[in-house]
């Protein structure tokens, strides 16, 4: 008898679609069995807050989660840095795909790069749309630095009402991930891709997340497949130090882990993180490294010790609010 159709649970932006698209075709290779889409609106979805006040951790999971533990779907796709970094008891992380590029992308008017823009503006701030604190916080860092007259404005929406508050002339230029214009076909439209040097990208930025019920051993097993090693370590040794700080996925709190080598072979992990208020006048930005193989606890001792380290440079009150 022919096994039934896995039921993957999406939220219902193009984005998401997208991504558990190609989710679900490396699961037919990986399994053999059609997989169908089905579409979850999420709380994050439907409200017009900003991210900071309607909390942004999980958001966007919790009814993708409902529908999990209800037995609606048999697996859920989520943007990794959605998640809440307290694990689910009774679901499991099955896998982590390679991720895709971390980093934040600006699209901006008449094809400018960031410093392009602000040098463009005749005098007035250029004016740059991010729903994202951590964001804010390292462009207006940078702009201070570089002494460049820029205004990030706060906004919400999807990539299409983002990008057309630059094609209406609201807006000179707005951030997005990267990843997300990757994933949808639309990479042409950044303008400059902004280097992690000074901006950082939110912790599991560029990862998907792959989550079943945890009880169901052979649909986890299956799906480990998909699974990318490096990239998990990776996301594990950023997660650990946004959990070490006690900041959620709408704190301003920036991480990157990333491999260094000698030409040959990898030599050590490094891990950068940064924390900073939103009108870019304090940051605290640090870095640690680890000797590879880096194994799941080594990830999370060195994204603990990072945290710590920030921590004790101040970075509890640059979030605004107590970190322990």
């Amino acid at each position: 008898m022919t096994e039934r159709a896995l039921r993957l649970g999406t939220r219902r932006s193009k984005l998401a679609m997208a991504q558990s698209g190609q989710v679900a075709q490396a699961v037919r290779r990986a399994t053999g069995r059609d997989v169908e889409l089905v579409e979850i609106t999420t709380y994050g979805d439907t409200s017009r807050e900003h991210l900071t006040q309607i909390g942004g951790t999980g958001v966007f999971v919790a009814a993708l989660r409902d529908a999990l533990l209800r037995g609606e779907v048999d697996f859920a796709v989520h943007s990794l840095k959605d998640l809440p970094t307290a694990q689910h008891e009774d679901l499991a992380l099955a896998a982590v795909p390679p991720r895709e590029d971390p980093r934040d992308a600006l699209v901006a008017r008449d094809g400018l790069t960031l410093d392009e823009l602000a040098a463009s503006t005749a005098g007035r701030p250029a004016r740059i749309g991010t729903g994202s604190p951590r964001r804010m916080a390292q462009l207006n860092a940078y702009a201070r630095s570089h002494g460049l007259h820029v205004e990030t404005v706060p906004i919400r929406g999807n990539v299409d009402t983002r990008i057309g508050y630059v094609r209406n002339g609201e807006l000179d230029a707005v951030v997005l991930a990267a990843a997300g214009l990757n994933r949808i076909g639309r990479a042409e439209e950044a303008t400059d891709l902004l280097s992690v040097d000074f901006v950082l990208p939110a912790p599991g930025q560029g990862a998907l997340a792959i989550e079943c019920p945890a009880a169901d051993a052979g649909l986890v097993a299956a799906l480990a497949a998909l699974d990318d090693p490096l990239t998990r370590v990776a996301v594990t040794a950023e997660r650990a130090l946004l959990a070490a700080l006690e900041a959620g996925c709408s704190a301003p709190v920036g991480a990157l882990a990333d491999l260094l080598d000698d030409g040959r072979e990898a030599t050590e992990m490094r891990l950068r993180g940064v924390v900073g208020t939103t009108d870019g006048s304090a940051l605290v930005q640090l870095s640690t490294t680890g000797p590879v193989p880096v194994s799941h606890g080594d990830a999370i001792a060195l994204g603990r010790e990072l945290a710590s380290e920030m921590l004790a440079k101040g970075a509890a009150g640059l979030m605004g609010e107590r970190a322990l």
